[in-house]
């Protein structure tokens, strides 16, 4: 007969993650220890240069019980170098995988930042978080954060990416790796040569063992996509952020994006956001002063075509187009819920009708919110009082979303019926 106490030991044994352990390395030896670690176990890098990259191939946790990879906090960073020829952080048939709080100095290197490669079968429930990614800009297709292999339930949270070819890149050009279920959330992404970020569209799916196919949002939410500097122009120009379409048919047909509480900011040559497919896009605010004849905001085809679009209580400001909706005279089933937003622009809403929104043009913004045109240290596009008032939009329609009902800032939304506040009295700049 085993005691109560000796069986609670045999369980503590069997559980996952009950013999995790906290192993600590430095430049010279944490190669080693990566092969070693176990579900559960946490990697505490010390500070310093790591000029051999971080290679995590086949490295597996299991739900509740993740490999977690953490760098230094404080003044002393943990810092990995960019090295031409090799990814700085390559993926390879991972799944519950943390990575935070590390650097990476791409030193002008023609590489990509974390990767999660292309010969994968797979890289899934990777979170990556507290990451300062920059200076991989030698060419536009240099990259952050990419995924070319079936990837799903990433979480990439409270990065700052700057300075680099393309901030963040999901998908194969040929709509070949999937991105299912992502949750971007709270980063900077500022001057990059090509897009902030940009999710491929995605072709039919052949099957991967675990990939979900029950339908699937993937959400994008308070982050600050700038493309104030550094931005490529002409035929190499590209949005701040472009989504694409979902798979025409089988599993992910339904899937979609939430894109809510963002800031789009600059673009010289291009939208700040394009996408296609299946989209809902509510409660950010989105300021470009370059009087360029591309919308803030294109909903068209790229790959295919937009399919069920939601666009709600954004403020825009452009100086010639707010938000443009373009579909082929052949499609036939599509769904448009266009309400509630605040646009300030010459031609404030191209293909929709303007009826359920507040629409002036570009110099009006000046009186209606409290600091449109400053700096970004003091800009503000909260309305004054008494301005935006009117019908709410229903938000009936929107219900599936998450937060739908909240503001850009996160607050039930109140008296303002237009834009992306939902109170008029003073608050914070926009983050």
């Amino acid at each position: 007969m085993i005691s109560g106490l000796r069986l609670s030991f045999c369980l503590l044994l069997l559980t996952p993650g009950a013999l995790a352990a906290t192993l600590s390395a430095g430049p010279a030896d944490y190669q080693g220890v990566i092969a070693s670690l176990r579900p559960g176990d946490t990697l505490q890098l010390a500070p310093g240069r790591y000029p051999y990259g971080l290679r995590l191939h086949g490295i597996q946790g299991l739900p509740g019980s993740p490999v977690t990879i953490a760098g230094a906090r404080g003044d002393a960073a943990s810092v990995f170098l960019g090295v031409e020829g090799r990814n700085t952080v390559s993926i390879k048939n991972a799944a519950h995988i943390v990575i935070r709080d590390i650097e990476i100095d791409g030193r002008g290197a023609y590489v990509d930042g974390v990767k999660a490669e292309g010969t994968s079968r797979f890289a899934h429930h990777i979170t990556l978080e507290n990451l300062y990614i920059h200076d991989l800009a030698a060419q536009q297709q240099s990259v952050g954060i990419s995924t070319k292999c079936p990837a799903w339930d990433w979480t990439v949270r409270g990065n700052r990416i700057t300075r680099v070819g393309t901030g963040m890149y999901f998908g194969q050009s040929d709509g070949s790796a999937p991105f299912v279920g992502g949750l971007i959330e709270g980063n900077l992404v500022s001057d990059t040569i090509g897009y902030n970020l940009q999710i491929k569209h995605q072709r039919v799916r052949a099957a991967v063992p675990g990939m979900p196919t029950e339908p699937r949002l993937s959400v994008i939410r308070r982050n600050r996509f700038s493309k104030a500097a550094n931005a490529s122009t002409g035929k190499a120009a590209r949005p701040n952020v472009l989504v694409g379409h979902q798979p025409l048919e089988g599993p992910g047909r339904d899937d979609g994006y939430a894109i809510y509480q963002n800031l789009f900011y600059q673009n010289p040559s291009e939208a700040l956001l394009q996408g296609e497919g299946n989209l809902a896009v509510y409660s950010n605010l989105f300021v470009n002063t370059h009087a360029i004849d591309i919308p803030a905001i294109t909903i068209q085809p790229h790959k295919a075509e937009p399919r069920d679009v939601r666009v709600f209580f954004n403020t825009v400001l452009h100086p010639q187009s707010g938000v443009r909706l373009v579909r082929r005279a052949t499609q036939t089933a599509a769904i448009t819920r266009v309400a509630g937003n605040a646009v300030f622009a010459a031609q404030p809403l191209q293909g929709v009708a303007t009826g359920h929104n507040h629409t002036a043009d570009y110099a009006t913004a000046a009186t209606v919110l409290v600091a449109p045109f400053s700096d970004p240290a003091h800009m503000s596009l909260r309305p004054r009082p008494g301005q935006l008032l009117g019908t709410a939009a229903q938000l009936d329609a929107f219900t599936d979303l998450p937060d739908y009902h909240l503001d850009y800032d996160g607050e039930a939304r109140g008296d303002v019926a237009y834009g992306a506040y939902g109170r008029a009295e003073a608050g914070p700049p926009a983050r």
